[in-house]
């Protein structure tokens, strides 16, 4: 039966995709479906995403995910490659550097010992330190900051793509319509009905729609606490190069900037209502990004901002991690949104092990169960003190 299938996956950005090719990788032989309503993913998240990618968390299980993603992110190119293609991200392993005031250096060190815990190379640097990382910087009102040399930036649109043309190497069919709504019977989901009225029928349906997942839950009265919430990213050059290309640098006012090529991009996350809006203001960089940028680094006092562009973020208002698994009240239904803005950075981890848990019943690459749909009923959240 032509709508019939084993698994379907709601969403076919960097999260679904993932998760489509590692079922199939990991030796599913049933019929896969990826529903994706934006077949050139002109408004995806994934590729509107600034890219960053790091390791420099405070919880347990989101440096675990990360520390996982990037042995994948190493080898993505290679082991991606389809009939000898490489797959070209673009990773660039230039570090991830917080910058510090003297009262958030305590915080960081209780940071870095959980990090050397789970294995990331991070360290902690004097004010003079820093400048061996980005020799203009002004450190005057700095302390120190927090580094990982590990940790970098990527092309998220070639990471979604390369796991996209995989799941189809591998079997998985894309339709590309927009889902309207889950069908559910008795406590158990039945499958997914499109927008053009067609339905399409399984006994396992994962909702990875991103910024669009919550309302599709919502209509089947399977709320979860995530909002769409804009975020604007600003490309610019200068006139005065910088000696050394940039690590993802966060400064303390969360202002966040790094190379694009042999340019920049920077943002910051702003205080606004969710809502699903595209738009980007050329004066949020002149009123908000840029006094900040020319004080950090000279070179940036004369900027040419060369375009802009809005993304969403399926933002988590309750503890702003990602909410993975079955959910309770729903047999068959399993979610992977609420990542916050890490859901690039998160992908090849949560793809394996929610593979996993939907083929065996458990995880066992890592056990994501602290990011089950239940540890809000349970008022276990999982609190990250490293949010931007």
């Amino acid at each position: 039966m032509k709508n019939k299938a084993d698994i379907l996956i709601v969403g076919g950005g960097v999260i679904g995709s993932s998760i489509a090719f590692n079922l199939l990788n990991d030796g599913f032989t049933g019929k896969v479906m990826v529903f994706e309503k934006d077949r050139i993913y002109e408004f995806s998240s994934t590729p509107r995403s600034a890219g960053g990618f790091r390791q420099l968390y405070t919880t347990d299980i989101n440096v675990q995910l990360s520390r996982f993603s990037l042995q994948v992110y190493k080898e993505f190119s290679k082991t991606m490659a389809i009939d000898g293609e490489e797959v070209e991200i673009d990773f660039k392993q230039r570090g991830y550097l917080f910058l510090a005031t003297e009262k958030m250096l305590h915080r960081f060190e209780k940071h870095l010992a959980l990090q050397h815990r789970n294995g990331v190379n991070s360290q902690l640097l004097e004010k003079q330190e820093l400048l061996t990382i980005i020799p203009e910087l002004n450190v005057e009102d700095l302390a120190g900051g927090l580094y990982c040399s590990e940790s970098g930036y990527l092309d998220p649109y070639s990471v979604m793509q390369g796991y996209v043309k995989y799941s189809k190497k591998l079997g998985a069919e894309y339709v590309y319509e927009e889902v309207e709504s889950l069908l559910t019977e008795q406590g158990q989901i039945k499958g997914v009905r499109l927008v053009n009225g067609d339905e399409y029928y399984a006994p396992i349906v994962v909702n990875c729609a991103g910024a669009w997942a919550a309302m599709l839950s919502e209509k089947a009265n399977l709320p979860l606490p995530v909002v769409p919430l804009p975020r604007q990213i600003f490309q610019f050059d200068v006139e005065v190069p910088l000696e050394k290309y940039l690590p993802l640098t966060m400064d303390p006012t969360g202002v966040y900037f790094r190379h694009e090529g042999e340019k920049f991009i920077a943002g910051y996350a702003e205080e606004i209502e969710p809502k699903i809006d595209f738009s980007w203001r050329r004066s949020n960089f002149v009123e908000n990004i840029w006094p900040i940028l020319a004080h950090r680094i000279g070179n940036f006092e004369q900027v040419k901002v060369e375009r802009g562009w809005a993304g969403l973020y399926d933002f988590n208002t309750k503890d702003h991690n990602a909410i993975l698994g079955e959910y309770p009240s729903m047999k068959g239904y399993y979610v992977a949104f609420g990542f916050s803005g890490h859901g690039m950075q998160q992908a090849p981890a949560v793809g394996k092990c929610l593979s996993e848990l939907i083929r065996t019943g458990k995880y066992k690459t890592l056990d994501l169960t602290p990011l089950r749909v239940e540890r809000f009923a349970e008022n276990q959240l999982v609190i990250e003190d490293a949010i931007y």
